[in-house]
């Protein structure tokens, strides 16, 4: 099975586990899991800690995508197409951008946001 981790899921799995549904936490601890961060997080953390939005370096970022085991999954031109079909269920737009990809690649997203269940094309684990 395939995952797309939410930027949020991601920095809780490295600093605060216990805050992960069971659920979720037992598909990302599973080896047959295919782990995967968007390219989009990495941007949104990079974005957000020059601002001062959040404390996390690349040096940890990197760490964590090791520990982690996880893939890059890169966001493309088919990714930012299926933005035009989306409902504006959600204003944050790394958000949209993570919702699409999942949508597109057809993968569950694991993410604790509950507007991610209001789209209908997207599957959420939580």
């Amino acid at each position: 099975m395939r995952l797309l981790l939410d930027t949020v899921i991601f920095i809780w799995a490295l600093e605060s586990p216990d805050r992960i549904s069971r659920k979720a936490m037992a598909l990302l601890q599973n080896q047959d899991t295919v782990r995967e961060l968007s390219s989009i997080s990495v941007s949104e953390m990079a974005i957000k800690t020059s601002i001062g939005k959040l404390n996390f370096t690349q040096t940890d970022l990197q760490t964590g995508i090791a520990d982690l085991e996880l893939r890059i999954l890169p966001y493309t031109g088919e990714h930012a197409l299926q933005l035009f079909s989306l409902p504006p269920h959600h204003s944050d737009p790394f958000d949209r951008q993570l919702i699409s990809q999942a949508i597109f690649e057809d993968i569950p997203i694991v993410s604790c946001d509950s507007k991610f269940k209001l789209y209908k094309n997207l599957r959420t684990i939580w």
